[in-house]
């Protein structure tokens, strides 16, 4: 059987779909008739392998409680897929299978810290990390990523760990590789991180949900990069990104500390989530067994996609700045050189270009001045964004 969706090119109507990113446009306050580029989910038929699974599913017809065991495949399938493009052997005794990253998190604030204890965060980075821990009745601490002339960002390793002395900190989320800035953490950065933290207790939640995406770096799995980072990490991957599956609710966690693992699986008890959705069990393991030919066409077209919008960047956005990101398929624009404030940014790419995209300030204060592009589309859409842009800014 061979794999029948690698036409990226092809546009699929998603509206009226009760899809997120194009039929919650008014519910979230903005006009109906944008062009969304926002949420990080592709505009691409995922992997016929997937496909195939979930008809089989439907087909069966009965759709009781689910879940895993050792030698049904679904294991096999996860470490498979890990120990193939990460080098990484994960253990079924580390694997805790949660609906989505964002659920993991809250799990790991809960059984990690405690109601006003500080959990750290680097901004500019995804914005529900601070949802979560302010819905968790804990206090976010921020220590911000420095931001260099040339556009690149550096972790600010002196002011992580007196923000991580001063605040109470029991938690820290990294987000590597680095959402939205694009950057992949570097062995050295990573260790330095890594032994702060274990110097002063502080867990790591690691959010790799991105690693599939790396373009111009090498990753680094968090806890596998000295023997003291198993017993402080909690690593978060999930077929969702890679796959485009991410309605499946379907996250992989790894938990190589019993202590760790124990109060993380209590504190998903706490919730009363128990068994796991059979649909996204089955396109997960379908994913992870055949979906390496789509994984393969997937990533060399969303890559010419980044590198084709920076050349338009360069060449037709005169005071906008674009990095090629080192990981993810989000791009990071900076518009801060055209002299615009926040929301006179805002103004002009929703009211002038008509695009939604996700306006830089959600990230965080130094995220002001930018916007994030998503590109995984078909090449029309994103240079149908772009063009946009170039006209609303003349």
């Amino acid at each position: 059987m061979a794999e029948r969706n690698l036409d990226f090119d092809a546009i699929i109507d998603r509206r009226n779909t009760k899809c997120l990113k194009y039929d919650f446009t008014e519910i979230r306050g903005h006009r109906k008739d944008l062009l969304p580029l926002w949420v990080a989910d592709m505009d691409f038929k995922t992997s016929s392998y997937v496909e195939d699974a979930l008809v089989s599913v439907a087909h069966h017809n009965i759709y009781g409680y689910s879940n895993t065991r050792a030698g049904d495949g679904f294991f096999e399938a996860v470490s498979g897929w890990m120990e193939r493009h990460h080098n990484w052997k994960v253990l079924p005794e580390w694997h805790v299978k949660t609906p989505g990253v964002c659920f993991a998190i809250g799990a790991a604030i809960r059984a990690f810290s405690k109601p006003g204890e500080g959990v750290i965060i680097q901004q500019p980075v995804y914005y529900p990390f601070y949802n979560i821990i302010e819905d968790n009745k804990r206090r976010v601490v921020i220590s911000e990523l420095l931001h260099n002339e040339d556009g690149s960002y550096e972790m600010d390793f002196e002011d992580f760990e007196k923000k991580i002395e001063e605040g109470n900190v029991k938690l820290f989320i990294l987000c590597n590789p680095h959402n939205p800035v694009g950057r992949v953490w570097t062995k050295e950065e990573l260790l330095r991180i890594g032994k702060i933290c274990r110097e002063h207790n502080v867990i790591v939640f690691s959010d790799e949900i991105h690693f599939d995406f790396i373009w111009e770096a090498e990753h680094h799995i968090f806890q596998e990069l000295d023997p003291s980072f198993k017993d402080i990490t909690v690593t978060a991957t999930s077929p969702s990104k890679t796959f485009n599956i991410a309605g499946l609710q379907q996250s992989n966690i790894f938990i190589p500390n019993r202590v760790l693992y124990r109060a993380f699986r209590s504190a998903i008890a706490e919730t009363g989530y128990d068994e796991p959705n059979i649909f996204g069990i089955e396109a997960s393991q379908a994913a992870y067994t055949h979906g390496d030919e789509w994984y393969a066409g997937m990533k060399r077209y969303v890559e010419a996609n980044i590198d084709f919008a920076c050349d338009y960047v360069k060449s037709e956005l005169p005071g906008v700045k674009l990095n090629k990101p080192e990981g993810t398929y989000l791009i990071w624009l900076d518009f801060n050189d055209r002299g615009l404030s926040a929301s006179e940014l805002d103004d002009i790419i929703i009211n002038k270009a008509r695009l939604y995209l996700d306006s830089g300030k959600i990230f965080g204060k130094t995220g002001e001045g930018f916007q994030r592009i998503n590109t995984a589309c078909p090449r029309s859409i994103l240079e149908d964004a772009l063009e946009r842009i170039k006209y609303a800014l003349n």
